[in-house]
């Protein structure tokens, strides 16, 4: 049992908790909600001894196992695999004792350390790990893969498995959901329902949370509140004790009403599809826990196109891919104002793919893509955080797109988005995750879409935004197509479901909550273990056959990748020669100013080349690993 006594917890001169009590019983486990900002992650690093209290005690840590996931990895040619089975680090330090005995020739001593590794069942370490990777998205040959090789994301995922394979007492979860597909979250969902011991779990994915969690514990005005129940549960109670607050009572209403009108109209328009009836009973459901989010500092909302078309957009027998390789073929959609589509499919399926020829991103392969005339687009990926300009404040990117709005209606705006006095003003570079992305979904909003395109629009979001979010995407008129590993987000946002597999996009006629008996009766029924040695002659030919076609989708994109990075080379030595011509002090004199003005031209022309070519260079790079890790089961 662990007991915090009386905490109290500042970073620098900010108070995160006062007075903070709490037990936690063995076996027990909760998750930790609360505002960006407000000490989660301090609270973490307490439990993890690298914090100090300010007053108060801890009791129960003393000899517990703890095991808990890094959010950053560093480059290592470690491979894969090997990476994530050294989490466990009594078995790491006897595969390097017995490796360096028998590299001395001392067999008689490695004797004790067989008999050691049989107890601990270390000699299945290595197919423990192989079934955490491929049950977090990578493919079955990614354990051999040096961990140098993955992106970012990937390799967030190697250090939650790195966690997993570690032997604990009590794991430790940050946003453990925020780079996983909807199919790997539901794998780790149901890996933590059979977790033995201790789990505390930091994460704004409400379905998820739902589905792992008997108690919540919310941080809240420097206060640390514990709540029996799930999420949907701690919502209820928290409506129940904001609604009895007379002075939130009158935006209570008035916010209640506005859900029922929307009910209403919803109700009469609704298809008799699963998913439309499921989105119905969330908007049903709104209407009783509305007050447990009065108190948001979110508040904003997708104004009325000026002008739209019908249809906004379509493909008609599209095929989709990279260069001459198609991923996706024959694939036939119609956007139209009103359209509400969710995209289900494996990581690596070609969601993303298909996203990014919507938008213009990637050239069609073969087919037709035709756009209305007033067909108005707001595209959202991860991307869009890594385009902002860092030197920027939310103020400046939003007077970028709208030179002539005033500065007065610019600050209500982004104020909707919680970014209100100096944040406004402030910039971007030190902000967090989070505060990036509610500023490149503000820059979306700003627009007036009809047709939104949203890529895991939800990653780095609290659960206030993502509910004011919700809200917002509800009354939204136009046509919105979405990939999230979000059920909740899913469930209440849109009304039809499309699946990615195998090279088609086709309608997926059950609801969610078919999709994720269908995904967890898949991974139940999978025993890589047991089984992986039993596939008979027409399982490895099929492998064998996936294998090849794998390979053949990943050979344009790399043909492609080597032909940016060869245009890259070129860009950056033109750049070096002509940056070497303005390092001549002649230069700058007066009678070569014509001069000057032109090799600044073409500086600014070179860096906006080389700019573009890294973003190719990394979406190329992105969809070979999404190609990778397209696990063959």
């Amino acid at each position: 049992m662990i007991i915090l006594r009386d905490i109290e917890l500042r970073r620098g001169a900010k108070l995160l908790l006062q007075d903070a009590q709490l037990t936690i019983q063995p076996g027990q486990n909760l998750a930790l909600i609360g505002a960006n900002g407000s000490g989660k992650s301090s609270l973490f690093a307490l439990l993890l001894g690298e914090l100090g209290a300010d007053t108060g005690e801890i009791e129960g840590m003393n000899n517990l196992r703890l095991s808990h996931m890094a959010q950053e990895v560093h480059a290592t040619a470690l491979p894969a695999g090997e990476y994530v089975w050294r989490g466990d680090e009594q078995l790491s330090r006897l595969m390097d004792r017995l490796a360096a005995l028998e590299e001395q020739g001392d067999y008689e001593l490695t004797a004790p350390i067989h008999t050691e590794l049989e107890s601990i069942d270390g000699y299945s370490a290595a197919r423990k790990a192989e079934v955490l990777l491929q049950g977090l998205g990578f493919g079955e040959n990614a354990a051999n893969r040096p961990v140098s090789d993955f992106s970012g994301g990937w390799r967030i995922r190697l250090n939650l498995a790195r966690a997993l394979m570690t032997p604990s007492d009590m794991l430790l979860l940050d946003e453990p959901t925020n780079h996983l597909d909807l199919d790997a979250t539901l794998w780790l969902q149901q890996w933590l329902q059979q977790y033995p011991g201790t789990l505390l779990m930091i994460s704004h994915d409400r379905d998820f949370i739902d589905g792992t969690c008997e108690r919540i514990l919310h941080i809240e005005r420097q206060q640390l509140g514990s709540y029996k129940g799930n999420y949907s549960q701690f919502e209820a109670q928290r409506a129940e004790r904001l609604a009895n607050q007379q002075a939130t009572f009158e935006k209570q209403q008035r916010r209640i009403s506005e859900i029922d009108d929307f009910v209403r109209r919803f109700r009469y328009k609704a298809t008799k599809a699963k998913q439309a009836q499921s989105r119905l009973k969330e908007l049903e459901r709104m209407q009783t826990v509305a007050p447990a989010h009065i108190d948001s500092p979110f508040d904003f909302s997708f104004l009325p196109p000026e002008k739209s078309s019908d249809p906004l957009l379509r493909l008609d027998k599209a095929a989709l891919g990279y260069a001459d390789q198609a991923i996706l073929n024959g694939v036939d959609m119609q956007l139209r104002p009103g359209s509400r589509y969710g995209l289900l499919g494996r990581n690596g399926a070609g969601k993303s793919t298909l996203l990014k020829s919507l938008v213009g991103q990637l050239p069609l392969v073969g087919g037709q893509i035709s756009a209305g005339e007033h067909c108005n687009i707001g595209y959202f990926d991860q991307q869009q955080l890594e385009a902002l300009d860092m030197e920027a404040s939310p103020m400046l990117h939003i007077q970028r797109l709208s030179p002539e709005a005033r500065e007065q209606e610019v600050l209500n705006f982004l104020g909707g988005f919680d970014f209100r006095g100096d944040a406004a003003s402030s910039p971007v570079a030190p902000f967090s995750g989070g505060e990036k992305a509610r500023l490149a979904l503000a820059m979306v909003v700003w627009q007036k879409p009809n047709l939104l395109v949203l890529d895991e629009p939800t990653n780095h979001l609290d659960l206030e935004m993502r509910h004011a979010m919700e809200v917002a995407l509800q009354a939204f008129e136009g046509a919105l197509i979405l990939v999230s590993h979000d059920r909740h987000m899913l469930r209440n946002t849109v009304e039809e479901l499309l699946l990615v597999h195998d090279g088609q996009v086709e309608e997926y006629k059950q609801d969610l909550e078919g999709y994720e008996k269908w995904i967890l009766s898949s991974f139940r029924a999978d025993k890589p273990a047991e089984q992986a040695s039993e596939a008979g002659d027409s399982s490895r030919k099929e492998k064998r056959q996936q294998a090849a076609a794998q390979r053949e989708r990943i050979r344009p994109l790399k043909k492609q990748l080597d032909k940016t990075e060869a245009e890259m080379t070129k860009i950056e030595n033109s750049l070096a020669a002509l940056q070497e011509r303005l390092g001549d002090a002649d230069i700058y004199s007066e009678a070569r100013k014509n001069e000057l003005a032109e090799l600044l031209r073409q500086e600014g022309e070179f860096k906006s080349r080389a700019d573009a070519l890294e973003e190719t260079w990394l979406e190329l790079q992105e969809e070979i690993e999404q190609v990778q890790a397209l696990a063959v089961d």
